[in-house]
């Protein structure tokens, strides 16, 4: 019989801590920038091409946690039955962190024994594990460290739904999961429906990314003979797959650098992509026609990728991630019309083949057993039966609230007006989910005019685009409200304008708002204008009286930092550091930031003091490498050298500390 209801699992969770109050006013680094993508077709250059956004507006960073992971009791929605059983993460992001199958006593997923937030994510938060649903843009996606709404429903067979829901802000996207297990189904479904509620056309990008144990004999397969590989060199090659370079990159464990290959899957074939252990059995993933896209990343078993999963998972925990998308390749965004939606049927289950055709030498045999092992699990004309059974469902109402979301969608609709656009039965957005952070919105909505904190208290939230762009207008140049129009409404137009590209008027506003109220947020606003038009020591100045009006908020703190090393004032930076109190004086960051203004001051002993003591950073990047570069750096002035040239002797002589390395590039 299949069941569904709520549930909770404890586990050591590193808490989220503070949002970054700052609105993130600098452009995202564009991963197509200077790609060379010279092997790839029409149809891949025309979607490479569109749809990148610039900003993460109306987001904020979630980056104030630590490595401590305390125990924590997380809510979870369960769905089983005499086959499978499913657990979602109702807090994040909904993902799907265990798909048990009973039978066989055996976790299908990559399930870390904790909850390791890294700085991998769009709002850089994010963890590993599970099955995650990324919509929005190139990345993890806003919403991994975020509820989602979820309610039940009840197919006509008796079957329970759980329906997971959400409105995505950046791309104006209303998505839903409609998960279901029927009786002895051996296969867990997923219906996702993605809803353009406005007239314009908005580009989409989904990634439905699956964690899965890593051993050195864990195949990874997938119906294709070439694929789509994109490295650090800044070409997209198209090679042959899997034997590339005298080696087999279906074996994930056995690569020791990291990398992506996304499938070129032939017309006509069935889309799935699958794990298979030593036994011939793991984890499969399929799809209906809709979801084109198969991809295989893994992070290689050299010391940085190793470094990667040991922070994430703990050691002897490795994985890697079978995924499956909308577009052949994650640079891509497709175009979703106007008041259109898309949807399909995902299935993941438990494949079991012979060893000997799934880890043979010949690869068509392997991809081919596989097939016809899923087939029978669930045939592809099921799927298809499947997905027009659960769109007749998609507009349902639900029948109970199980978890609440964020209060944003039901804002969106109120600031809507008389546009149902967001009024929609299956995927309700009440106005019981407007909590903190929309209320000074709300506000904007119902009366027209914004409600004043207090200069030194930050921003808690953003919300950009015409519609709040207009609103935000009229309180500033409505004679009957301009009275009303505060330093916080004038700091918010600003942003508004700024991320729409006015510049100039997002000046004029944030000049506004101090000439009502000096404030650290304006100023580091106007900042970061100045750092754009190559002022970089009036950025500079601008920092440094923006800390000294709220010099407790980390997240400034490091801004400032960065502004002043850029402006090349190491000494100023290092005399800020020399006043911080305690936690922020010895935050990974911050001492990382010591470590490049005492270098740049020429202070050696400094900077040997933080590297020799093992510094660790909470939220290094993935392709940053600023601790391996300050190590060689480090070393080549110690040697007279002029700084980042190292030569051979000096590597060999020094060697970079294993805990240094998160390089997971090939060579």
């Amino acid at each position: 019989m299949s069941v569904l209801r709520l549930a909770s699992r404890v586990l050591p969770v590193a808490a989220l801590g503070p949002e970054n109050p700052l609105p993130p006013l600098r452009k995202l680094a564009d991963p197509r920038g200077g790609l060379d993508v010279s092997e790839a077709d029409a149809e891949m250059v025309a979607n490479l091409g569109y749809g990148h956004v610039e900003s993460l507006l109306p987001y904020t960073f979630q980056d104030g946690y630590t490595r401590e992971t305390p125990d924590r009791e997380l809510v979870t929605a369960v769905l089983e039955n005499d086959v499978l059983r499913a657990e979602f993460l109702l807090g994040y992001g909904g993902r799907l962190m265990s798909l048990r199958h009973k039978p066989a006593d055996r976790e299908l997923l990559h399930f870390p024994p904790k909850l390791q937030l890294a700085n991998l994510g769009l709002r850089n938060a994010w963890f590993a594990g599970g099955v995650e649903w990324n919509l929005g843009t190139f990345g993890h996606t806003a919403l991994s460290c975020s509820p989602l709404h979820a309610v039940r429903l009840t197919r006509e067979d008796g079957t329970p739904v759980l329906r997971m829901y959400e409105y995505e802000r950046q791309r104006r996207l209303v998505y839903q999961l409609d998960c279901y297990l029927p009786d002895g189904s051996p296969v867990l479904l997923i219906h996702v429906r993605v809803h353009n509620p406005f007239p314009e056309d908005a580009p989409v990008y989904w990634w439905s990314s699956a964690a899965v144990p890593q051993t050195p004999d864990t195949r990874a397969l997938m119906p294709a003979t070439s694929a789509y590989h994109f490295s650090y060199t800044g070409k997209m090659r198209r090679i042959p797959f899997p034997r590339w370079r005298e080696a087999d990159t279906s074996y994930p464990g056995r690569i020791d650098y990291g990398a992506d290959y996304f499938a070129e899957i032939p017309d006509g074939a069935r889309r799935w992509i699958a794990a298979v252990d030593a036994g011939g059995s793991g984890l499969f993933q399929t799809s209906t026609d809709r979801m084109r896209g198969r991809k295989l990343f893994h992070w290689g078993t050299g010391s940085g990728g190793r470094n990667w999963q040991d922070w994430l998972s703990g050691p002897r925990h490795e994985y890697f991630e079978i995924q499956a998308g909308l577009a052949r390749t994650q640079l891509e965004h497709l175009r979703l019309p106007g008041r259109r939606s898309w949807s399909w049927v995902e299935a993941y289950g438990l494949l079991q083949t012979d060893p000997a055709d799934v880890h043979g030498t010949k690869w068509p045999d392997a991809t081919q057993a596989a097939d016809a092992a899923i087939a029978e699990l669930i045939p592809a004309h099921r799927l298809d039966e499947e997905l027009a059974t659960m769109t007749a469902l998609a507009d349902k109402p639900p029948e109970e609230v199980l978890h609440a979301g964020t209060g944003w969608g039901a804002l969106e609709r109120r600031a809507l007006g008389r546009n149902r656009a967001l009024s929609l039965p299956g995927t309700p957005f009440p106005d019981a989910t407007i909590g903190r952070d929309q209320q000074s919105w709300l506000s904007l909505v119902r009366k027209g005019q914004m409600p004043t904190p207090a200069p030194a208290l930050p921003p808690s939230s953003y919300a950009v685009g015409p519609v709040w762009r207009t609103l935000l207008e009229k309180a500033t140049a409505d004679p009957a409200r301009t009275t009303h129009a505060t330093w916080f409404t004038w700091l918010h137009l600003g942003v508004n304008r700024y991320h729409a590209g006015d510049l100039a008027g997002a000046r004029e506003a944030w000049d506004q708002s101090m000439a009502q109220a000096e404030t650290a947020w304006a100023h580091r606003n106007l900042a970061i204008l100045d750092a754009s038009e190559d002022r970089l020591g009036d950025a500079a100045d601008r920092y440094l009286r923006a800390w000294q009006l709220s010099p407790r908020l980390r997240p400034l703190t490091i801004e400032t930092l960065r502004a002043l090393i850029t402006a090349k004032r190491p000494g100023e930076a290092l005399d800020i550091i020399d006043r911080l109190k305690e936690p922020d004086r010895f935050a990974g960051r911050i001492l990382m930031l010591e470590c490049r203004a005492a270098l740049d001051a020429g202070d050696l002993v400094r900077a040997r003091r933080i590297l020799e003591t093992g510094l660790i950073v909470e939220d290094v990047r993935e392709g940053e490498d600023p601790l391996s570069d300050m190590w060689w750096e480090f070393h080549s002035r110690q040697a007279g050298g002029l700084g980042p040239v190292v030569s051979r002797r000096l590597r060999e002589e020094h060697p970079l500390p294993c805990s240094y390395d998160y390089s997971v590039r090939q060579l």
